[in-house]
């Protein structure tokens, strides 16, 4: 793979993780959780997105030789758990768990009584756990970024790959911001159609960089080879 400048690397990991990919999924928690609250969970997710791009790319090549590891492998598994991820979205599965509320109290409490005795799970917690997989450890983006760091074989090139996967996080935290109210107000319906419509793009995606690492394997072979 030929190294790219920054600015073709922020290109690729817009594509990959960009706000197109992380808006449905805050959509999703925008139906249980206030417009501040939603910003909140973007700049958390941001900030840990950018800390865990930080670190793979800047220890790749560590991380490559210990795991034995390396572009075939990472190309397989990265495309093989976006499909599985993406086909849940298609078929209306969610895999993450709905952010819970404080428990309730006052007359609610009675009526709620069989859930009072499990322990409360602040909105926040569970709004960031719920952007675990599509934003923070997003493994399309994680793959990205060990392969290019990999490639590059430089400190300068690990460092502009970090730098290229924050300024991606911090677009997505942006835009998120911007559409936070935005998203309060989105009909549940569309954003089920818009879920499937998503996860049958990124099922083309997965099997995509999955062929990639077969045809890298040598199991297929390109047309004109």
């Amino acid at each position: 793979m030929v190294s790219l400048d920054v600015a073709d690397i922020f290109v690729t990991f817009l594509a990959l993780f960009g706000p197109q990919k992380v808006l449905l999924s805050f959509g999703r928690l925008a139906q249980t959780l206030d417009a501040r609250q939603i910003r909140a969970v973007a700049a958390a997710s941001a900030i840990a997105a950018a800390s865990v791009g930080a670190l793979c790319a800047l220890t790749a090549p560590w991380l490559a030789t210990f795991f034995h590891i390396g572009a075939i492998e990472l190309n397989l598994a990265a495309g093989l758990l976006l499909v599985i991820y993406a086909m849940a979205m298609v078929l209306g599965l969610h895999f993450d768990p709905e952010p819970a509320l404080e428990t309730p109290t006052g007359p609610d409490r009675e009526a709620d009584s069989d859930r009072a005795d499990a322990p409360p799970t602040h909105p926040l917690a569970g709004g960031f756990r719920s952007m675990l997989l599509p934003f923070v450890v997003s493994p399309i983006a994680i793959a990205a970024v060990l392969e290019e760091s990999v490639t590059t074989g430089n400190w300068g090139g690990r460092w502009a790959v970090a730098g290229a996967f924050a300024l991606v996080a911090l677009v997505n935290m942006l835009i998120t911001w911007v559409f936070a109210s935005a998203l309060r107000r989105m009909n549940e319906s569309v954003l089920e159609v818009l879920s499937r419509l998503l996860g049958i793009l990124l099922v083309a995606v997965g099997v995509g960089v999955f062929l990639d690492g077969l045809t890298a394997l040598g199991v297929l072979h390109t047309h004109g080879h």
